[in-house]
């Protein structure tokens, strides 16, 4: 029993349970602990996001060498591609079913969660995207003038990050869902404001699944290697995703799980997950494009012109590129494509807003998952032109 319960996806799945039992039977008093001890814990892990960046894309680029812009080029066409061939596949998807469709939107009476005790704020040493940039732009320097000591350096705080990953944020995860799960069990998200789009969310989330079985079968073929072994290993990390909505605060959870795939490079692991993190958002942006759809149905009477869609879908995917991993980091980037090119008013980004958030968590899972995929590419690429792995 002890094996079992020191098992990561069991003390997640234990947290989601126990934190919506919690929520139906909390009072106020109890969530303002709650609400507090969440807030306190995901300041913590926020905190240690841009860490885990620097400390993983830095030397991993730096360990490329001469190949570093080379790969970086091909890792942000991927996830360019993944992104918009989500987008594009969600536009068929909605212009085919959204027809069919009679959603009554209805996501009022929501209890309000009471304020925090006390407000601890962490700021982090610098933004996610500053942290990305910087690590980019320090590991290519590096390669370019070939220092040796700041390789070293960087190697050193690799390990520094690997010893924080291991002995704060994974512990305090399992109880940082419980909290999360515990706020909308209470609000009553889970048993009112969910059923509103179920018949949406359900289509969603198969597109997710659907998404990620093409993304999974294409690495394989051009890999050559057996893609179950990397899926296989990231149900820790999915339901990590579904708990913290953000793909950067599951960014630990995901490196554990990719490296334990046995065909997976290390090298390829330690740069492209926590990159794939921050600029791989497929599930999010197909989730994005058939609410806007369907939002559109709903409020306007009609869908988008296809040539509207399209349009929309190609930024859609550069916005994703820059969208913080953080909960709502897409739809919140690209409130000016929903405004500015699909025309929505104040209540159509409002309802798109609140239907998103239904389902984030399932959004981010979808794109954390598929980063497993991307990586098995680029293994399979820095195999086939004989990029060597250095330790």
């Amino acid at each position: 029993m002890k094996k079992i319960w020191q098992s990561l996806p069991v003390r997640l799945l234990a947290g989601v349970l126990l934190g919506i039992l919690a929520g139906l039977v909390a009072n106020e008093t109890f969530m303002n602990i709650i609400v507090t001890l969440k807030q306190v814990l995901g300041q913590v892990i926020t905190f240690c996001v841009p860490l885990i960046v620097i400390g993983f894309i830095a030397p991993s680029i730096t360990r490329l060498g001469k190949n570093a812009s080379r790969m970086l080029g091909i890792a942000l066409l991927i996830a360019y591609v993944s992104s918009v061939g989500a987008a594009l596949f969600s536009t068929f998807a909605g212009y085919t079913l959204i027809p069919h469709l009679s959603i009554v939107s209805n996501a009022e009476g929501l209890k309000a969660l009471p304020d925090v005790i006390f407000q601890l704020e962490i700021p982090q040493i610098m933004s996610v995207m500053s942290a990305l940039v910087f690590s980019i732009l320090m590991g290519l320097g590096v390669t370019w003038t070939g220092s040796v000591r700041t390789t070293e350096i960087l190697e050193e705080f690799q390990q520094i990050v690997l010893q924080i990953v291991t002995k704060i944020i994974i512990p305090l995860l399992p109880l940082f869902i419980a909290c999360t799960f515990c706020g909308l069990s209470y609000e009553g998200t889970i048993t009112k404001q969910l059923p509103v789009f179920l018949k949406v969310i359900i289509i969603v989330m198969i597109g997710h699944y659907l998404w990620m079985t093409l993304l999974y079968v294409l690495a394989g073929l051009y890999s050559g290697k057996n893609p179950v072994e990397v899926v296989k290993h990231y149900g820790p990390a999915y339901i990590t995703a579904v708990g913290t909505m953000s793909s950067a605060a599951t960014l630990a959870v995901a490196l554990r799980c990719a490296k334990k795939s046995s065909v997976l490079r290390e090298d390829m692991v330690n740069f492209g997950i926590p990159l794939f993190a921050n600029i791989h958002l497929c599930g999010s942006v197909l989730t994005e494009v058939f609410f806007v759809m369907t939002v559109s149905q709903i409020l306007y009477g009609k869908i988008p012109s296809l040539g509207t869609m399209i349009l929309f879908c190609l930024l859609l995917g550069i916005f994703a590129i820059g969208a913080p991993g953080v909960p709502g980091g897409t739809v919140m980037a690209s409130l000016g494509l929903i405004t500015g090119i699909l025309l929505f008013d104040d209540t159509g980004t409002a309802l798109m807003l609140t239907i998103f958030a239904l389902q984030d968590s399932f959004g981010t899972a979808c794109n954390v998952t598929g980063d497993g995929a991307l990586t098995l590419m680029l293994t399979g690429y820095a195999d086939k032109h004989k990029i060597a792995a250095k330790q």
